[in-house]
């Protein structure tokens, strides 16, 4: 299997934070490492800072792609039902835990939607 026929994983319940709070972790060990070894802790916060910068930012660009073709998918998919007037149709679960927003509902950051003024959560 190569790397681009990997299996569609799905998305972790909180994609941008838990990378943010992956990648300042490794960023702290990095000035630790740089202050136990004798190193510039000065040199070790700014390489700390731009890496954690750097890291953070490819994944949630790389986060945010996959959002928006799971997107785009179903997207696509409710098109053809609705032109097929098919209702039996499996629609696959879109956007992860990023709240899509669907017509007037918006996202509440679980994947539920919450209707404009309500308050409650659209089955």
């Amino acid at each position: 299997m190569t790397r681009h026929e990997h299996e569609e994983r799905p998305l972790p319940a909180h994609p941008y934070r838990d990378s943010a709070i992956v990648y300042g972790i490794m960023a702290v060990i990095l000035v630790v490492l740089a202050g136990v070894t004798g190193g510039s802790l000065v040199k070790a916060t700014g390489a700390a800072i731009v890496f954690w910068l750097l890291a953070s930012g490819w994944s949630w660009w790389k986060f945010r792609r996959r959002i928006q073709e799971r997107e785009l998918v179903a997207a696509a998919l409710v098109a053809e039902v609705e032109a097929t007037g098919t209702k039996a149709a499996a629609r696959p679960a879109v956007g992860g835990a990023t709240g899509t927003v669907n017509g007037a509902g918006q996202g509440n950051g679980n994947g539920n939607r919450r209707e404009a003024g309500t308050g409650g959560t659209e089955s």
